[in-house]
């Protein structure tokens, strides 16, 4: 739940994270890795060392609860002067899932002028804490970790991966020497230290490996200054930047969320791109270069550019527990806004390397258009249905990145409207339930006037799972999400359009073109506390919501001072906020409906029991089976 399991990697950087997360606060200046020969990884740092005193409610030493409790970590506590102002994540579980996963776990702790041990075994306690001499006026946290290969498809942390990730914890850290050693026969030790002094500037320059770019690296960085000098933003908050732009070489992209490595990106890189396209285009707009009839995107931008994003976030959320992804909704406000003015500065003081992102984003967006025109002249000549009447089309015209949300009700098709991205995203509202497709002829299908405008809005027939290829030739979007209310009516619409898609639509489902939206059931305003200004927290079911509860509380936001509001439906949103929690691409959670061709003949099995007009006997012997693990929503 909690870490990759391709191998021992992840739990490494969790491990690597905290020694980080010492050296971001100011109390480290060395972090040292080390793999022994008998296969297992040491982490150290000269930090303050992980506090062994007892716990004053769990009265156990506070070492052993880090390593051994969820949610133990010092990292939910974001109150001014506490020890993590800025880390990497609230989860609080990093070094307990690596213990949890580790054969064994040893931990040196020099603190308050001596040397503490405590060992571990499957996450259990083995050696209790002791006080095993002294340690001066040294302090730090040293692990050596055996990570247990049961867990693991294969049991060694890959080298190349691991120096990636020292490497770019260094660009970030230029002031802390970040060492790693490799242990070789005869007990001799191979070491490599990085440090640039030159921060993600020198970073960039490395990977990108003397390429020829268009322009030299544009580095920057902002932050917010104490409450009162930007209202929008907590103490510190921000980002650091280094981009360049390049017309044929390869692209390197690298972003971190508190110096955690985010490989899927997140909403801090829709910041960037959001920021540096107002800024492009501000320029192009001041100097008057963009051709007339064409319309820039902000991929027409981007789409050429290099970047390492260090985005610092007061309270960071991450889309899974692995923190591949950044979910949370400020940061791309927050990165937008710290890019904007420093890029517009740039553009201006180097006239001569904006005129060439221009010259380059306008070629990208004349060679887009160029390649859209001819698409849509293809279609015209095919005798493509005439579209239904109530579809809002998005104006790209490429199936690989469009979407269409099929949407419950009106209201929310009107609010959906609104607030989508009007160049890739459509919206066909549909009223009432669908028809129970399971058992329907093909042939009258369309005699249903709702599945007529899905079926010709898609662009695809409905088919069998043994139909060729060509039948989805004509789809029109790459994404087919079903959006409907997050109450027990809505999960009803849900299972009646996935039946249709099941049954009648199957490549769909095959190739991984249908999709849910999962729009959220709660909002919970939540106050100004501490650094915090007032925000908004959404919750897609109980479960989550609890969630959040508990994780303000250990934040220190005083219980029941947050309101809580349950959405009726989507029809009670407004058009902002369905695009900030179900639309938007950098902050929505979508859920893929996808099947292999064994799945999908396992689940017709299934679906002829819950959907079979004869089968409600089936139905009802396996409700009395499952009914008593279900919580209904009443």
């Amino acid at each position: 739940m909690y870490t990759r399991t391709g191998d021992p990697g992840h739990i490494i950087a969790e491990a690597i994270d905290n020694c980080v997360d010492e050296a971001l606060a100011g109390h480290a200046k060395k972090i040292d890795v080390t793999l022994y020969a008998d296969g297992s990884i040491g982490v150290a740092d000269n930090g303050r060392g992980i506090p062994v005193g007892l716990h004053p409610e769990e009265k156990v030493p506070v070492v052993e609860l880090v390593f051994t409790r969820l949610h133990a970590g010092g990292k939910f506590n974001k109150r001014a002067g506490e020890a993590y102002s800025f880390a990497g994540g609230l989860h609080g579980v990093g070094v307990s899932v690596t213990n949890a996963l580790s054969l064994r776990l040893d931990v040196e702790v020099r603190r308050e002028g001596a040397l503490w041990q405590i060992g571990f075994a499957d996450g259990d306690v083995v050696n209790k804490l002791k006080k095993a001499g002294e340690a001066g006026r040294e302090t730090g946290t040293r692990l050596r970790i055996w990570p247990d290969p049961k867990y693991f498809d294969q049991p060694k942390v890959p080298l190349d991966e691991l120096e990636r990730l020292l490497r770019s914890k260094a660009a970030f850290l230029p002031d802390v020497a970040v060492t790693l050693s490799t242990e070789k026969a005869g007990g001799t030790f191979e070491s490599r230290t990085w440090r640039y002094k030159g921060g993600i500037h020198e970073y960039l320059e490395e990977l990108l490996g003397g390429a020829q770019t268009l322009t030299p690296i544009f580095t920057g960085e902002k932050y917010a200054g104490k409450p009162g000098e930007n209202d929008s933003f907590a103490e510190g908050e921000g980002a650091s930047w280094a981009i360049t732009w390049a017309e044929d070489s390869s692209v390197v992209r690298e972003s971190y969320v508190n110096l955690i490595p985010t490989a899927a990106g997140g909403t801090h890189d829709s910041g960037l791109r959001e920021g540096l396209f107002n800024a492009v285009k501000n320029f192009i707009d001041l100097h008057n270069l963009l051709p007339k009839g064409v319309k820039l995107q902000p991929e027409d931008v981007f789409g050429r550019a290099s970047y390492i994003l260090s985005a610092r976030v007061l309270d960071p959320q991450f889309q899974g527990q692995t923190k591949e992804r950044l979910s949370s909704r400020d940061a791309v406000r927050l990165v937008s806004t710290m890019v904007r003015d420093p890029s517009d500065l740039w553009l201006n003081e180097h006239v001569e390397y904006g005129r060439a992102i221009a010259e380059l984003a306008i070629r990208q967006a004349q060679q887009r258009m160029r390649s859209a025109q001819n698409r849509v002249e293809k279609k015209k000549g095919s005798g493509v249905a005439v579209l239904p009447g109530k579809l809002t089309d998005c104006e790209s015209s490429d199936p690989r990145d469009n979407e269409v949300f099929l949407v419950e009700g009106d209201s929310a098709g009107g609010s959906a409207k609104q607030g989508r991205d009007k160049n890739l995203q459509a919206i066909l509202p549909l009223r009432g339930k669908v028809l129970n497709s399971w058992e329907h002829e093909r042939d009258r299908l369309f005699a249903n006037n709702e599945i007529h405008d899905i079926a010709v809005a898609i662009g695809v027939d409905p088919h069998d799972l043994d139909a060729p290829d060509s039948v989805v030739e004509n789809l029109r979007y790459g994404k087919i999400a079903v959006m409907a209310d997050a109450d027990v009516d809505g999960s009803h619409i849900q299972v009646l359009l996935l039946t249709l898609f099941l049954r009648h639509f199957p490549k769909l489902v095959e190739r991984g073109n249908v999709y849910i939206a999962k729009p959220p059931l709660y909002r919970v305003d939540v106050p100004g506390h501490g650094k915090r200004l007032a925000r908004k927290v959404y919750a897609l079911d109980d479960a989550e919501l609890d969630s959040i509860e508990d994780k303000l509380r250990k934040e220190g936001v005083r219980d029941g001072s947050w309101q809580v509001q349950r959405f009726k439906g989507l029809g009670e949103m407004s058009a902002e906020q369905l695009w900030e929690t179900t639309m938007n691409p950098a902050t929505r959670r979508l859920l893929p409906v996808s099947m292999t061709r064994a799945e999908l003949a396992e689940t017709h099995k299934v679906f002829t029991m819950l959907m079979g007009k004869g089968e409600a006997a089936s139905r009802r012997a396996w409700m009395e089976r499952h009914g008593n693990e279900v919580e209904a929503d009443v």
